[in-house]
């Protein structure tokens, strides 16, 4: 859910999805439904939550976050979990700036 009245008021709205069938590699990670593949947060803003981001992914052997098995930011239905976690990123961020 986002922030707004606790309601999902970005459902149908344009600026919750976006699609680049251009890009080279579209889709970049394996799914099913390409029809409904969110490009909006190609690079996920949830990646700075490490652990705690709640997608499917893995560690590397040499500690780097893999997260090409993860759909979540990528799903049509998503746009919600994602922009209703900023908050998250803003603690995590004010608690490695002190």
């Amino acid at each position: 859910m986002c922030p707004e009245n606790g309601n999902e008021y970005w459902r149908g709205k344009g600026f919750a999805f976006f699609q680049n069938t251009a890009c080279e590699f579209f889709p970049c990670h394996k799914t099913d439904k390409p029809e409904d593949f969110n490009c909006l947060f190609c690079y996920c803003p949830l990646y700075a939550l490490g652990r705690d981001c709640g997608g499917n992914f893995t560690y590397t052997e040499n500690g780097i976050k893999d997260c090409s098995a993860c759909m979540a930011p990528h799903q049509r239905n998503n746009y919600g979990y994602i922009t209703g976690r900023f908050q998250d990123i803003v603690k995590k961020m004010q608690s490695e700036e002190k």
